[in-house]
C-alpha cells in the first residue's frame, strides 16, 4: 500500500507538469526563438522562478544536505548566502548587457553573441563545445539524483536505474512537447512548490523533535558533530568557502539554461526586479533543505552508504505521503532542471554547431524539429553514463560548476573592454579550460604518461613531463581551489594576449557599445 501511494503521488505529480506542458505547447509558435526563449516575453515572476527552478536540481535537494550532515551547516553560508548575492550581481552585471545585445541583434546563444562580436564561428564552436562538455554531466547529475531518491524512498522496491528512467523519459517528453513556455510555467509551480513543502518539512522535523533548540542541543551532544556549531574547520576553511562560491556564483552565470534566460526577459524592469529578489530566494531555500541535513546528523539519522539524507530524514520522520509528496517535488524540481539544460544543450547543438559547421541554410522548422530530436540523444547518452557508478553528487556538481565558471571571465572582459581580440578571448578560454581539465583527470594523464615511458623512443619524454604535471595540477594552491585559480588564469590570459595581439579586420568592436539603449 505504502509503495503504491508513494508512486502514485510522484507519478501524478509528473504527469501535472506534463499537463501544462501540454497547453503551453498549443500557444507555442514552430520556431526557433519561440521554443528557445519564449518570444523574449518572460514576466518578473515566471523570470525569477523559472530562474530559481532550473538551479533548484539534485545538487540543492541531495548533494547541498548530503554535505551539511557530513560536515557541518556552514554550507548555507556558501549556497544560501554569498552565491546568492554574487549571482544577483552578475545577473545585472552580465545579464542586463546580454539582454540589450540580444533584443537588438536577435541573439539566443551566449556562442551566436561571441561569434558575432569577433566574427568567428570556431569560437561559436568552442564556446558551445565547452559549454556541452559540462553540462552533460549535470544533466547526469539529475538522473542519479533521481534514481538514488526513488531507490531510497521505496527501501529498493524501485531499483535506481528504473528512478532514473522515470525521469529521463518524462524529461525527454517535456522538453519535445513544451519548449522555453512550458519550461518557464512549470518552473514557476515547481519552484513556489518547493519552497512550501521544504519549509513544512523543516517545521514537521522540529515539531517531531521539540525544536530548534532540542534538535541543536542533539548536535552539540556528540563529539563528533560539536564542531558543527563553530565557524570554521579542516573542511570549510575560508580559501575553500570564498573559492567556491566565486566559482558556483560565476559557474551559474554561464549555465546555458541560465545565461539564456537573460536573453528571454520581457523589459528591462524585469531583469532587475528578478536579480534584486534572487538572494531572498536562495535564502529561503536552502537555509531549511541544509539545516535538514546538518540536524538529521546530530539526531542520529542513519543514511545508507551512497543515499542521500533527506529521503532518509523525511522516511524517519514524517508520513509516507508527505514524505513522498516532497520527493515528487524534488524530482519535478530536478525534471526542470534537467528539461532546461536539455533545451539550452540542443539551441547550443543546432545554432553554434550544426547551422554554422554543417548546413548554414537551415530553415526555422528544421531547426525545430531538430532540436527535439537532440534533446532525445543527449538525455538518452546521460542516462546510460548515470548507469555506470558516477562520482558522488556532489563532485559532479562541483565539477561542472568549476568547469563553466572558467568561461565567465573571458566573456565579462569581452562584453565591456573593445580592446579583447578574438586571439585574447579564444587563448583565455582554452588556456583556463584545459587547467581545469588537467586538474580533474591528472591521474588519467600520468597513467597515460607512464604507459607511454614503456614505448621505445617515444617514451623517453614522459620520465620528464610526470613531475611536471603533478606539481602543476596536483597542487594545493595555498587552498585555493583549482576552479578559482583556473579563473584567474583564463582572465590574465585574455587581458595579456589581448594586449600583445591585434584586432582582426573582420572584427566588429563597437556593437556591444554603441548604439545599445533599453528604451
Amino acid at each position: 500500500m505504502n509503495l503504491s501511494l508513494q508512486l502514485g503521488i510522484i507519478v501524478g505529480y509528473l504527469l501535472l507538469a506534463l499537463a501544462v506542458g501540454l497547453v503551453a505547447y498549443r500557444l507555442t509558435d514552430r520556431t526557433a526563438e519561440d521554443f528557445y526563449l519564449a518570444s523574449r516575453t518572460l514576466g518578473t515572476v515566471v523570470l525569477l522562478f523559472t530562474t530559481f527552478a532550473t538551479l533548484l536540481s539534485a545538487f540543492t535537494f541531495f548533494a547541498g544536505p548530503n554535505v551539511a550532515y557530513a560536515q557541518g551547516p556552514e554550507w548555507v553560508l556558501v549556497m544560501g548566502l554569498m552565491d546568492g548575492i554574487i549571482f544577483a550581481i552578475l545577473w545585472y552585471v552580465i545579464g542586463y548587457k546580454q539582454w540589450l545585445l540580444g533584443r537588438q541583434r536577435g541573439y539566443v546563444t551566449l556562442g551566436e553573441m561571441l561569434g558575432d562580436r569577433f566574427a568567428s564561428k570556431r569560437l561559436r564552436g568552442l564556446v558551445a563545445g565547452v559549454s556541452l562538455l559540462w553540462l552533460f554531466p549535470y544533466v547526469m547529475l539529475q538522473q542519479v539524483g533521481a534514481g538514488t531518491a526513488l531507490e531510497a524512498l521505496t527501501d529498493g522496491a524501485v531499483p535506481y536505474a528504473a528512478g532514473a528512467g522515470l525521469i529521463t523519459a518524462f524529461m525527454i517528453l517535456y522538453v519535445v512537447v513544451a519548449g522555453m513556455r512550458g519550461i518557464a510555467w512549470t518552473d514557476t509551480l515547481q519552484g513556489a512548490f518547493m519552497l512550501v513543502t521544504t519549509w513544512v518539512a523543516l517545521l514537521w522535523l522540529l515539531a517531531e523533535v521539540g525544536g530548534p533548540g532540542a534538535a541543536t542541543a542533539a548536535l552539540a551532544s556528540s563529539e563528533e558533530t560539536a564542531g558543527f556549531l563553530s565557524l570554521g574547520s579542516d573542511y570549510y576553511t575560508r580559501r575553500w568557502m570564498l573559492s567556491t562560491a566565486i566559482t558556483i556564483g560565476f559557474g551559474v552565470a554561464m549555465f546555458p539554461q541560465v545565461n539564456q534566460r537573460f536573453f528571454a526577459a520581457g523589459s528591462r524592469t524585469v531583469l532587475k526586479r528578478s536579480f534584486a529578489l534572487w538572494p531572498i530566494l536562495c535564502v529561503l531555500l536552502f537555509v531549511p533543505s541544509f539545516m535538514l541535513g546538518a540536524w538529521a546528523r546530530g539526531l542520529g539519522v542513519a543514511v545508507p552508504e551512497g543515499g542521500n539524507v533527506l529521503p532518509a530524514v523525511l522516511a524517519e520522520y514524517t508520513p509516507v505521503w508527505f514524505a513522498a509528496l516532497v520527493i515528487a517535488g524534488a524530482m519535478a524540481a530536478m525534471m526542470s532542471s534537467s528539461d532546461s539544460m536539455l533545451l539550452s544543450g540542443s539551441s547550443y547543438f543546432t545554432r553554434d554547431l550544426y547551422r554554422p559547421f554543417v548546413d548554414r541554410t537551415l530553415s526555422e522548422r528544421r531547426e525545430d524539429l531538430l532540436a527535439r530530436v537532440g534533446v532525445v540523444v543527449f538525455a538518452t547518452g546521460a542516462f546510460v553514463a548515470s548507469l555506470l557508478s558516477p562520482a558522488p553528487l556532489f563532485d559532479i556538481g562541483d565539477a561542472a560548476f568549476s568547469g563553466f565558471a572558467q568561461l565567465a571571465l573571458p566573456v565579462l572582459v569581452a562584453l565591456y573592454w573593445r580592446g579583447t581580440t578574438r586571439t585574447g578571448i579564444t587563448v583565455g578560454i582554452l588556456g583556463s579550460q584545459a587547467f581545469y581539465l588537467g586538474n580533474l583527470f591528472v591521474g588519467a594523464i600520468v597513467g597515460a604518461l607512464e604507459f607511454v615511458a614503456a614505448v621505445p623512443l617515444v617514451g623517453e619524454v614522459a620520465p620528464v613531463l610526470i613531475p611536471v604535471v603533478t606539481a602543476v595540477f596536483r597542487g594545493t594552491y595555498m587552498g585555493w581551489t583549482a576552479g578559482l585559480v583556473g579563473m584567474v588564469l583564463g582572465l590574465a590570459l585574455t587581458v595579456g594576449v589581448s594586449l600583445v595581439t591585434t584586432p582582426a579586420a573582420d572584427e566588429r568592436r563597437a556593437i556591444y557599445f554603441d548604439g545599445l539603449r533599453a528604451d
